[in-house]
């Protein structure tokens, strides 16, 4: 019954059961007539002809009940609950019984049986072929030999509202039931000796023909979750499988077909050989027929297992073991091979493939799997084929060191799988730079452009490599197109640029580029290639860096952006600073003038550094034009950008640069606007500019007296007739009394062309006036010691002589005075005593001439500090050791301030008193 096609390998170990107590063979059982067997829930179950049931656990050790009373005829232990239901007969006759059994719960040492139905398909008495229990234990289907088959609907291990019903009526045989689960519908599969049928026994018992052949019994078994559930027949010809809807495949085993089993995935098959010859059947040592027992690896393809037995009476699956039971009443128990073992032989007859397959229907982990693919890649590159291990290898992505692949193909010049490795290697994203080089250095190599455009330029494709990397192999393997796009599409501005601006050289497209970028990018961009831009494209990046500098928009956006026209907040602006784009306009002053003009007229409020650039440029470009008109003109621009009111350029700087450039204009005004009045006068001197020099006195000599005085003493140094300059000055200085007489005869001495004729009519003024002062002083002597007998006398006679008061009238409220009332001798004054003291802020003072005699007391206390103050200060001067700590000490108290004193008399001097 071997299958040709498929490997045969022997991944189980044959051993007998041996009972562990004596160490003998298991032979508990070689007096036992067996009618039925099953296994589940860690025991093998043995029925037998004469109603006995045989119990036989993990440890081999045996037990035994009487369960009928007659014969047992059919066994099932559930898998998912601890239940035996078994079916048999107690009377003689046909009456075969269910019963359902309970192992949990002992009855007088023998389980409990917790049911017992009579199995008789419309009171018409047949004996029982088939029978299966759904795992919900809510129904239970029975076959019987006239065809018919009956569905107990209810709690299987009670028989009390259990409802049954015919779903099946036929005119053979019953061989098989089986129930599956597929959604929410159970479908029960009945086969008989003519046909195979599915019935859905949640929607009206609907019936589906799904083949118009049966089976014999013992040859249906429900497979696994790995096999989908499906329905398992065995026939001569081939193993057929089959779901609710239809079979589905099918396998070529041919040979009779005694029985079939399902174990981890494993189809058991017991049987025999077909021979086109016919022969006598081959008997065993007690001269029983033989028969094969074969394990097929349904999912991988292969008969894991294939042995003779004499005369098989069932195999039974528990423990992770298969255990036959033979004719001679024997246990037979398989051990299949741990999976290391198993791969172990396959390595050795170098089958990889099914290796790989065993492996991952075994649950092999991920390490166990990339070994295998390793030794199978390495098998296949010993042997030449290279595209095969290629294969082998890229499986093992992830785990395998790359280098261990990519060192075997370099040193064996197979260009085309490193670069399949390569691919894959990216593809599952663990490449790193050095392998995106590798590959693409293949790709040129082979100067395959189609697939370095697949692996480069294919759009919504994702991105598997290091970009840089890619950019500057491409770069420099010369493929500068593939470097400019994949620069562009993954936004690598730096290369694209560079890739334009070094090897491309097109300069237009490299703004365009940069003109699209956003702020940030554009600005930091401007800033490395500016320079570069500038000399090759000078209007065009002028022209960006106006924009950049003032309001930026990328060229590929809307002017106006969509919240700004939905009425919302508008975008800020942006804008770089002007002053960090002067270094790339080296070499080209003129389109700097241009971009700075342009700034100033947009942002007046640009920095100091735009305002001084731009007047350097302008004094610069003055300085070097020969044409007069031109020259004239821009000493006009030029001026204007000083005078302009807005213009933020540092005035010092400004000075430097007009006085380096030799700017009078400009010099004059800078220093008039810094308030440099001396500096102004000062310049015309040097320039023997007499007139000017006189005009700038007039002009800034209210702010600043002493022009005249420096004025003088110029004109008074010059050899030169300069007459009226001198006359005019020496006449604003008298007039304005700036200087002693005798300090101007001093001054004007330095000059031998001055003669006394020039100060003549100035000194007879000066004495003229210096006589009327002394006339007037000595009047204002003589008339103070005059005032000053007549106090005297005054105060004698109120030492010595009686004074009367003659007084009528109140001198605060004018009426006429009454006693009680008060005296005061000044005057004299009187005063209601009551008025006296409403009015008087003291009671010894007058209260009309308090006021007077106040301020003469803070005339008099003023003096007499100052004295006190002055003589302290000049013993302290003569004491110092450093005098000027001392006079900037009393600088800083305000001691030398002048102090007005406000007095209602005229001054006794001819100016004001100021002591």
């Amino acid at each position: 019954m071997a299958f040709l096609q498929w490997r045969r390998f022997n991944f189980f170990d044959k051993e007998p059961v041996k009972d562990p107590a004596t160490d003998q063979v298991f032979d508990l059982l070689k007096d036992v007539n067996v009618s039925a067997c099953t296994s589940g829930r860690g025991q093998l179950v043995v029925g037998d002809f004469e109603g006995n049931l045989y119990f036989i656990n993990r440890q081999m050790e045996l037990t035994a009940f009487k369960a009928y009373e007659i014969r047992v005829t059919h066994l099932l232990q559930l898998k998912q609950h601890n239940l035996l239901i078994s079916i048999g007969e107690d009377e003689q006759g046909v009456n075969p019984l269910i019963k359902v059994w309970n192992l949990e719960k002992m009855e007088r040492g023998n389980p409990t049986c917790t049911r017992l139905t009579r199995a008789i398909p419309g009171n018409k008495p047949t004996p029982v072929s088939a029978f299966s229990v759904h795992e919900n234990l809510n129904f239970m289907a029975v076959g019987f030999e006239n065809g018919v088959v009956v569905l107990f609907k209810g709690d299987v291990t009670r028989e009390r509202h259990s409802k049954s019903r015919n779903v099946y009526e036929g005119t053979k045989r019953v061989t098989g039931l089986a129930f599956k689960s597929q959604g929410k519908d159970i479908f029960l599969f009945v086969v008989t000796e003519n046909i195979t049928v599915s019935i859905n026994i949640t929607s009206k018992d609907q019936q589906n023909i799904l083949e118009n052949t049966g089976a014999s019994p013992g040859c249906i078994v429900m497979s696994d979750a790995s096999q989908d559930n499906q329905l398992v027949i065995g026939r001569q010809d081939a193993v057929y499988f089959y779901q609710p809807d239809g079979r589905g495949p099918c396998m070529a085993f041919e040979g009779i077909k005694l029985q079939l089993h399902w174990f981890r995935g494993y189809l058991i098959v017991v049987g025999k050989e077909s021979k086109t010859l016919p022969r006598a059947p081959t008997l065993g040592p007690h001269g029983m027929e033989m028969n094969t027992v074969t394990v097929y690896d349904i999912q991988n393809k292969f008969i894991a297992y294939s042995a003779p037995y004499p005369e098989v009476i069932d195999v039974m699956c528990e423990s992770g073991s298969i255990f036959i039971f033979t004719g001679d009443r024997k246990l037979y128990q398989l051990q299949e091979k741990d999976t290391q073992s198993k791969l172990e032989m396959l390595f050795k007859k170098n089958n990889y493939t099914l290796a790989i397959s065993l492996a991952k229907s075994q649950q092999l982990d991920q390490d166990g799997l990339i070994d295998i693919f390793t030794q199978y890649g390495d098998h296949l590159y010993s042997k030449g084929d290279h595209d095969g291990a290629i294969d082998q290898y890229i499986k093992t992505i992830g785990k395998l060191e790359a280098s261990y692949v990519i060192r075997q193909f370099l040193d064996a010049q197979r260009i085309h799988n490193l670069t399949k490795y390569l691919q894959a290697l990216h593809m599952s994203q663990t490449a790193t730079e050095e392998h995106t080089t590798l590959l693409l250095n293949c790709y040129t190599k082979l100067k395959d452009v189609s697939k370095l455009d697949e692996f480069i330029m294919t759009k919504n494709r994702e991105v598997d490599f290091d970009v840089e990397t890619a950019i500057n192999v491409c770069r420099q393997s010369g493929y500068c197109a593939h470097a400019l796009a994949l620069a562009e599409k993954h936004k690598k501005h730096e290369h694209y640029l560079k890739i334009q601006l070094e090897d491309i050289k097109d300069y237009q497209r490299a703004l365009h580029y940069i003109a699209k970028l956003d702020f940030e990018a554009a600005e930091s961009n401007l800033k490395q290639y500016g320079k570069i831009l500038m000399s090759k494209a000078p209007i065009e990046t002028t022209e960006l860096l106006k924009k950049l500098c003032t309001d930026y928009k990328p060229t590929d956006k809307p002017l106006i952006d969509q919240n700004s026209l939905e009425g919302g907040q508008p975008s800020r602006i942006q804008n770089a600073n002007a002053e960090s784009f002067i270094h790339i306009f080296v070499n080209n002053s003129a389109k700097l003038t241009e971009f700075l003009e342009h700034m100033i007229e947009v942002q007046p409020s640009s920095s100091n550094l735009v305002y001084n650039t731009l007047l350097e440029l302008y004094l610069h470009h003055m300085v070097h034009e020969k044409v007069i008109a031109v020259r004239v003109e821009r000493e006009r621009k030029t001026l204007e950008l000083l005078k302009n009111p807005d213009a933020n350029y540092d005035i010092d700087q400004a000075l430097i640069l007009c006085q380096m450039n030799n700017f009078k204009a400009g010099i004059l005004y800078l220093y008039e606007k810094a308030h440099l009045y001396q500096q102004i006068l000062r310049y015309h001197m040097d320039h023997s500019e007499y007139i000017h020099v006189i005009e700038a006195c007039k002009k800034f000599g209210q702010q600043d007296p002493q022009l005249w005085v420096q004025a003088l003493s110029y004109f008074a140094c010059k050899e030169d007739n300069c007459k009226p300059q001198l006359m005019e000055t020496l006449s604003h200085i008298d007039k304005k009394n700036l200087l002693p007489p005798l300090m101007v005869i001093q001054i004007l001495a330095h000059n031998s062309t001055a003669t006394l004729s020039v100060v003549k009519d100035y000194i007879v003024r000066h004495l003229q006036l210096e006589n009327d002062q002394i006339a007037e002083d000595e009047r204002l002597i003589k008339q103070y010691r005059e005032d000053t007998d007549k106090k005297r006398t005054k105060i004698e006679d109120l030492k010595t002589s009686a004074k009367v008061f003659q007084a009528s009238k109140c001198n605060i409220c004018s009426h006429s005075l009454e006693l009680p009332s008060v005296h005061f001798l000044c005057e004299p004054h009187s005063y209601h005593q009551q008025c006296f003291e409403s009015y008087a802020e003291n009671d010894m003072e007058c209260p009309v001439c308090a006021p007077e005699n106040r301020k003469i007391m803070d005339i008099i206390r003023a003096q007499e500090q100052s004295r006190d103050l002055h003589e302290f200060f000049h013993n302290q001067l003569e004491r110092a050791p450093d005098g000027f700590s001392v006079v900037a000490d009393y600088f800083g108290r305000g001691v030398f301030n002048k102090v007005t004193l406000i007095t209602d008399q005229p001054p006794r001097t001819g100016s004001a008193s100021s002591r």
